[in-house]
């Protein structure tokens, strides 16, 4: 079963899911921007939420415009906190060393995912448990093939 939550919304284009499932509601451009190449914009989109507490918004890339464009979201996934009432602008960026790219109004330029969050309570120690990984750090995580490092 699915859960839902109620998300008090001021938008002239309120955010859709496409199809039943995704976990991404599309978040739409609210004014027209030529992004040229390697060039970035931060993007209106004339979305204002009201979250509840323990819930946050993430606001993602969208794969179509990524792979066909090479337009991504600087900041992903951009974090929208509950306290945050202010307008929702998506901030992307044209990957494409050579292709300008234009963003019309009403284009689907994002998408924004809520989800519930926990606090967390940080508690100070003076060890760590131990794990797996241990404190290895960038590149760390390979993975072994015929017992070698890949």
């Amino acid at each position: 079963m699915t859960e839902t939550v109620d998300v008090p919304i001021i938008a002239s284009d309120v955010p859709v899911y496409a199809h039943p499932g995704d976990a991404g509601a599309d978040l739409i451009a609210a004014e027209a921007v030529r992004l040229g190449p390697g060039e970035r914009a931060t993007v209106a989109t004339g979305v204002r939420i009201a979250l509840p507490e323990g819930f946050v918004a993430f606001v993602v890339p969208r794969s179509g415009l990524a792979a066909k464009h090479g337009i991504t979201v600087v900041n992903a996934p951009g974090t929208i906190d509950a306290g945050y009432r202010g307008e929702i602008k998506v901030i992307l960026l044209n990957t494409d060393t050579h292709e300008a790219h234009d963003i019309q109004v009403g284009d689907r330029i994002a998408q924004m995912i809520v989800m519930q969050v926990p606090r967390a309570r940080f508690v100070p120690v003076d060890t760590l448990p131990e794990s797996v990984r241990g404190d290895g750090g960038f590149g760390s995580t390979g993975y072994k093939k015929d017992g070698v490092l890949a």
